[in-house]
């Protein structure tokens, strides 16, 4: 049997090809939420190459998708070498940060920080760990810069309008969340952070609205539906709030004694000496 020789040219552009057809594959799984499907694909190409910095971005990326945070560092660390960008930087923050390595996943963001041109999901990031860290100053600061290189990335305004509200500055939440909604009207994340604000502040009226439309595209959202409850009895809309505590009780029994208790503790609230009695109201009978 004659040994086999070295690849001819031809062939060795073939296998490239042959390669680069399957990376297009994994990224067209992986942006279709396929991530096991492009996880496959991805590990196939690195059998081959097992420094192809595309396919490591890819498999870290699925491995993340799946919850799989600790797994997905190696690839990550081992595309960072050979692809030297902001992108995979941030990627691989986001699976130190998940894997409670906080420390590395700040130093990487900075590395992040400092490639040109700069990456505005990099500053995403960055604020929302250092929110997770409690350093708000330094995690508005950090949004703030990301809203300079990206003003219309709504998902920014967001994240700053989250920090401002854990701040109990409603002000500011509610110019933040207001920026993200005049550049996505309908985003679910901005309604329910502008409908938080207003109702830190008793502005229940406009905080009712928000929650409403927010609800349209989350409406198993039991929070939502106890939020909008204590609004409307504030305003002494009292059947319709009851009607959302109703609401926000189906389901299953978690859901109901969370929906009871957050009844009975509303200033406005309903409180029975007979557990029969509230499971009545609660299914809409007369009390």
């Amino acid at each position: 049997m004659m040994a086999a020789g070295p690849l001819h040219p031809g062939q060795f552009t073939s296998a490239v090809a042959g390669r680069g057809d399957a990376v297009a594959q994994a990224k067209a799984a992986l942006n279709a939420d396929r991530p096991q499907e492009a996880q496959r694909i991805a590990e196939t190409v690195l059998k081959t190459d097992p420094r192809h910095g595309e396919a490591l971005y890819i498999l870290g990326c699925a491995l993340v998708m799946q919850g799989r945070a600790a797994d997905a560092i190696a690839p990550l660390e081992g595309a960072a070498r050979e692809r030297r960008d902001a992108e995979t930087d941030t990627m691989l923050a986001i699976a130190l940060r998940q894997a409670d390595r906080h420390d590395d996943a700040l130093a990487r963001l900075k590395r992040a920080l400092k490639r040109q041109p700069s990456y505005a999901p990099a500053f995403y990031e960055l604020g929302h760990l250092l929110s997770l860290l409690k350093r708000f100053d330094e995690a508005i600061d950090a949004l703030r810069r990301g809203l300079a290189v990206a003003p219309m990335m709504p998902e920014l305004s967001i994240r700053l309008g989250n920090v401002y509200l854990r701040l109990r500055n409603s002000s500011e939440a509610k110019l933040a969340f207001a920026r993200a909604l005049e550049i996505a009207p309908t985003s679910p994340e901005a309604l329910f952070g502008m409908a938080k604000a207003h109702q830190e502040i008793g502005e229940n009226a406009p905080a009712a609205e928000y929650f409403r439309r927010y609800l349209r595209s989350a409406p198993d959202d039991a929070g939502a539906w106890l939020s909008l409850g204590h609004c409307l009895l504030e305003l002494g809309q009292n059947d319709a709030g009851h009607e959302c505590f109703r609401t926000a009780g189906r389901g299953d029994a978690k859901r109901y004694g969370k929906a009871l208790t957050s009844l009975a503790a509303s200033a406005r609230g309903r409180f029975w000496l007979k557990p029969s009695a509230a499971a009545q109201f609660m299914k809409g009978a007369k009390s």
